[in-house]
């Protein structure tokens, strides 16, 4: 994660906010495991967090409202990639690690910079809660837990803290893990999204809308569910300070990523919906064993596919792990965040690994033991909620950049396009929030307010030791 040929420079030095950009020298034992990532990993990271365990379980949670989910499907994907390219700006602007903290505090200050560092952690850490309830009824596919709550949670326990042990090990098993996940799981989702179509039945694709809501509100519903899916997109700009040249690379890992990505998502679900009979797919808990079982008969393809879903929710789980580390490990060096977030072994923030893979773990033994209908719709339309903000505060310090003369030296018309871009993400946020429904909303603003009193005694303390100096 660091530059190499200079020398050491203690956390102490750098200055705020600035990521370490030295190693320990040739000889240490931590050299060994520290590197930046290239553009091959930092778009594998990005692909490895949106292509996650959404595509394999979210056909099946669209289901109930239709084909109409599929018009959701391509307005998602024509608003990620505006956030993408919004993010890719922001990025070559402020190449550091922390994506949209280190945006909204340069424009708006240490508040807004702390609430988007606060909800992008809780983003994080729940995502993780909910990648592992998905991974459940893949493994279920393998293994039968046969309704067994004990043995369903310790598979979900289990699927949280391998990816945690990859990145304790430092950044060079990270990096591994990483790219051979994203590799690896490209063979099962080809399988479904190019071999569906050959298999393609119109009759199961059921009504377009199966809701009671209308068309606008079954697409902003079903986008909000499907959001889960293309959270990732900032992956690349979070982990800024660990990729090499992020100028460059960053805006087009982000780009690159999210485009491929969202041809996948689109190719798969379309081929799920043609395959698998409406009726089915509603109660399905692995859509794409089944639609792969239907194609060809059997059991042996939807058990393929389910080694493969397995292996994709893992890289995921192993890439938001680090994300979920790295935003308060940014905030944590400004003092917004408690200072044991900034502590670093192997090139790896390992008490925020620590810490968010523990709270994931506490999230989803309660949502196990009181019994929660609908677990992985529940977080999913948290994490909608708490995504959204810190995308809303980075699209707005898009727009304050380039309105206030603060952005680059640009020609008129490369400025007009980059506004229409940010307002269009910003817009596109907004909606999403309407989407995720008032519960969602609700439980999301209690997690983001109880942040609140975490920034007052952050502020506090900062306040009580320069007054000492």
């Amino acid at each position: 994660m660091h530059d190499t040929g200079t020398a050491v420079q203690t956390p102490a030095e750098s200055a705020p906010g600035e990521p370490d950009r030295t190693p320990p020298t040739a000889g240490t034992g931590a050299s060994r495991h520290t590197r930046r990532f290239g553009l091959p990993v930092a778009t594998a990271l990005v692909m490895g967090n949106i292509i996650g365990g959404g595509i394999f379980l979210l056909p099946a949670s669209v289901a109930p409202y239709g084909t109409v989910s599929l018009l959701a499907f391509g307005v998602l994907t024509v608003g990620a990639i505006a956030l993408a390219l919004v993010f890719g700006r922001l990025a070559h602007r402020h190449p550091k690690t922390g994506g949209p903290y280190v945006y909204a505090r340069e424009a708006f200050g240490d508040f807004a910079g702390f609430l988007a560092a606060w909800s992008y952690w809780i983003t994080a850490w729940v995502s993780n809660a909910a990648l592992a309830v998905a991974a459940v009824g893949y493994v279920d596919v393998l293994t039968p837990l046969h309704g067994s709550t004990l043995w369903t949670l310790l598979a979900a326990l289990a699927c949280q803290w391998l990816p945690a042990l990859s990145n304790l090990a430092g950044t060079r098993w990270f990096g591994a893990v990483q790219l051979v996940s994203t590799v690896l799981k490209f063979a099962p989702l080809l399988l479904v999204a190019i071999g569906g179509l050959f298999f393609f039945d119109a009759d199961n694709l059921g009504p377009f809308r199966a809701g009671g809501e209308s068309t606008l509100g079954a697409v902003s519903a079903s986008a909000a569910i499907l959001l889960f899916s293309y959270i990732g997109v900032e992956s690349a700009s979070v982990s800024a300070g660990e990729v090499r040249n992020p100028q460059r690379n960053v805006g087009r890992a982000t780009v690159l990523g999210t485009a491929l990505a969202a041809l996948v998502y689109l190719l798969c679900t379309v081929a799920v919906f043609g395959t698998v009979a409406h009726g089915r797919l509603v109660d399905s808990k692995a859509p794409l064993s089944d639609a792969v079982n239907a194609m060809f008969g059997g059991t042996w393809g939807g058990t393929a596919v389910a080694v493969a879903a397995l292996v994709s929710i893992v890289g995921a789980l192993n890439g938001w792990t680090l994300l979920s580390a790295q935003t308060p490990y940014a905030a944590a060096k400004d003092g917004l965040f408690p200072a044991a977030f900034a502590r670093r072994s192997r090139g790896i923030p390992t008490f925020g690994v620590v810490v968010a893979v523990g709270l994931a773990s506490l999230l989803t033994v309660y949502n196990y033991t009181v019994g929660s209908a609908g677990v992985f719709e529940t977080l999913v339309l948290v994490t909608t909620f708490t995504a959204t903000v810190p995308y809303l505060l980075a699209t707005a310090a898009q727009i304050y950049f380039l309105l206030s003369g603060r952005g680059d030296r640009v020609r008129p018309a490369r400025l007009a396009r980059d506004l229409v871009l940010a307002v269009a993400a910003f817009g596109f946020s907004m909606w999403l929030v309407g989407g995720a429904g008032y519960a969602a909303v609700y439980q999301g603003v209690l997690f983001l307010f109880a942040g609140v009193l975490v920034y007052a005694c952050m502020a506090a303390r900062r306040t009580r030791g320069a007054s000492r100096a």
